[in-house]
This record gives structure tokens, sequence and C-alpha cells, in this order.
């Protein structure tokens, strides 16, 4: 077998520039290098592949370059790049807070901080999923953060902010990672392809990119699955197939036939679904998502917060203007109650078709309540 790297770590960003959708973190981080403000202790914080760990290494690598550039951006090629580069940098230790969250793991890291660097300016101490340590390893942690030796810096990882107590919060700069965009992870991906010579539909990738949910790490690992699935030439349809998700014609279609009053139409491709393996709950969330999206696209102002391939757009703003909005307030109004109830519903096929029914008839309800 090959020496197969997966895109996640292959294209893992190297400088603050290459960060995906925290350009303002990497800005400040930047600056505070420029300006020399440097803290001592930070809290990046964000949900997962958002690129919290990935940033902490870029700014203790790039702190301790010998030859930054004008842009504030490690030089790759003296003697402290080539060694972070390798793996065998001596300023750099990476924790993690799970399997290394006692009072003892502390003290053993409070001892390592003592120590100089060798090469470099600075000792950079990363703990990933921080949040682990128990109270007592919070609580040995705090006087080191609060007065670290000039030569240490501190940079904590987590996914649950409101899991670290407020002392620690306290001493850190804290930095809030948010969901990347999707156009921005979709035209990433769209760079990968390029790299690895991987033909794929702009649509496939807006998709890839929708289901990663705000997480490039995800996005990455789906990018490797279907490339693997279609042999180098990824098409809308491999998507669609590979990760089992509903394709948008199924909701055009659904609110054309509740547009048109067509029952039996609704309940017979509701039945195809079904039979096609596809969970119903994930059906009225995506039906549920598909109206916002059609009340979203009913002025001008607020359809640039549609993320979805231009192609489908155009049929949004289409069918948007085709249906009242009154009737699309009301259809989201049923389908917030059926998702609400699915859970506990005994017979929830006939809680979506009841549902299915009462979106087909919201025109003649509002036909009786007109004077």
């Amino acid at each position: 077998m090959g020496d197969f790297i997966v895109s996640a770590r292959k294209y893992r960003p190297q400088t603050f520039d290459t960060v995906v959708g925290q350009k303002s973190i990497t800005n400040t981080l930047k600056n505070a290098i420029k300006n020399e403000h440097l803290a001592q202790a930070f809290l990046f914080c964000g949900t997962r592949g958002v690129g919290k760990t990935t940033t902490a290494r870029i700014l203790a690598k790039t702190i301790n370059c010998f030859n930054r550039t004008e842009a504030i951006e490690a030089c790759d090629s003296c003697d402290s790049c080539e060694s972070f580069n390798s793996g065998a940098s001596l300023n750099i230790y990476e924790l993690d807070g799970a399997s290394n969250n006692g009072v003892e793991d502390i003290r053993n890291l409070i001892d390592q901080v003592r120590i100089a660097p060798q090469l470099g300016d600075f000792k950079v101490y990363i703990i990933d999923e921080v949040h682990m340590l128990t109270p007592s390893a919070f609580n040995a942690f705090l006087k080191t953060l609060e007065e670290p030796p000039k030569h240490a810096i501190f940079i904590l990882a987590t996914t649950e902010k409101h899991r670290i107590i407020p002392t620690i919060l306290s001493r850190c700069q804290i930095f809030d990672f948010s969901r990347i965009k999707v156009k921005d992870i979709a035209d990433h991906l769209v760079d990968i392809a390029k790299k690895e010579n991987v033909k794929a539909e702009p649509e496939a990738l807006h998709m890839i990119a929708m289901k990663a949910d705000g997480a490039l790490r995800d996005a990455l690992s789906v990018f490797d699955q279907i490339v693997t699935f279609s042999e180098n030439n990824i098409t809308y349809q491999d998507v669609i197939n590979n990760l089992h998700i509903l394709d948008y014609d199924y909701f055009f279609k659904f609110t054309e036939f509740a547009d048109k009053e067509d029952i039996p139409s609704c309940l017979l491709l509701f039945n195809e679904i079904v039979e096609n393996g596809f969970d119903s709950h994930n059906f009225i969330n995506g039906l549920s998502s598909h109206y916002r999206n059609l009340l979203v696209c009913k002025n001008p102002k607020s359809a640039d917060l549609l993320e979805v391939p231009d192609g489908i757009k155009d049929k949004y703003l289409k069918q948007a203007n085709e249906i009242d909005v009154n009737i699309i307030m009301r259809a989201l109004n049923a389908l917030s109650k059926a998702d609400v109830s699915y859970k506990s519903a005994k017979n929830q096929r006939l809680l979506v078709e009841v549902c299915l029914m009462e979106l087909c008839s919201l025109k003649q309800e509002q036909e009786k309540k007109k004077p």
C-alpha cells in the first residue's frame, strides 16, 4: 500500500493566512506578534474542526521563528521552523487534557515550565480539551497560569468553554472560533480538488461543505471518502448516494404538491423516501429548512442568507415568488409541531403523513378565514 495521508493532515494550514474562516483571530494574533503584545495565556474556544489546535501550532511556530516575514509568518527555513516541521521541536509541548487531567500531571507540567528554551525565545504549552481537567488540577494550575516565567506561553483549547472555571477564564485572553461558512469550506475543497487532480462538480463540493456543519476537518474526511467512492470524479449524485442525503428536488416537489393541494402525490412521494431508507425525522427537518429558505428568499435583502449553489438558489427564488408568505409561515409552524412531537409519537409515520396533509390544506384554511 502507498503512503496515503488523509487530506485533513496533508493540507493542514501551516501559516496564519492559510487558516480558513478565522480571519479576525489570525489578524489579531499577527498584530500581537508584530507589536510584541503577546499574552502569556490564551483560551481558544469553538466547535470541533474549526482550527483551534492548528492556529495554536502556527502561533507557537511563528513566535519562535528567527526570520519572520514582513507579513508576520514563519519563514519555514530556519532551525526553529525545521525542527517544528519535523516534529522535533523542544519548545512546543502538546498535552491531551482528557488523559493528563490529574494534579500530578499538572505538577509535572509546572516542573517543565521552569526550564528555559534552548532554541528560540518561548516555550509553548498547548493543552487540548482543557475542560477535561479535574477541579483539583485546575486549582493547581492557577498560580502558574497567572504568573508564568517570561519564556512560557500557554494555549488552552476547548470545545466546552462553559466547563472552564471562572478563575481560569479570567487569566486568559479568550478567542471564540466561529463555525466556518459553507462558501469558505466549498472554496477550500475546490483548491484541494485541483491539487489532487480530482474532477468535482461545484454542487457536489457545496453539498459536502453543508454536510460538514461548519467543521473543515469533517468536510475533508467526507471529501476523502467520496474521492475513494467516485474514483477521482466527484458528481453531485455520488455525494447524495454516498452520504444518504435527500436531494433538493424532493423538497421542491413536496412544496409544489402542497401548493397544488395534491395530497395523494405528497403521500406517494413520502412513501418513496421511506422505502429508500431515509429517516422520517430527518425528512421533517429537511422540509422545515426548505420552507425556511423560501421565507428567506421572499426579500432580496435576506436572500443572501441562503447557503446553496447558484443553480439551486434560482429555484428557491422562483418557488418563493409562487407561494404566499402566510402559507410559508403556517407551514413552518406545522412542521415545527411535528418535529417536537416526533420522538414521543407511537406511530411516527402517521404523524408525518398527517403533517403533510395539513400542509396541503393550508390554502383552503386561508380561504375560509377570509371575510
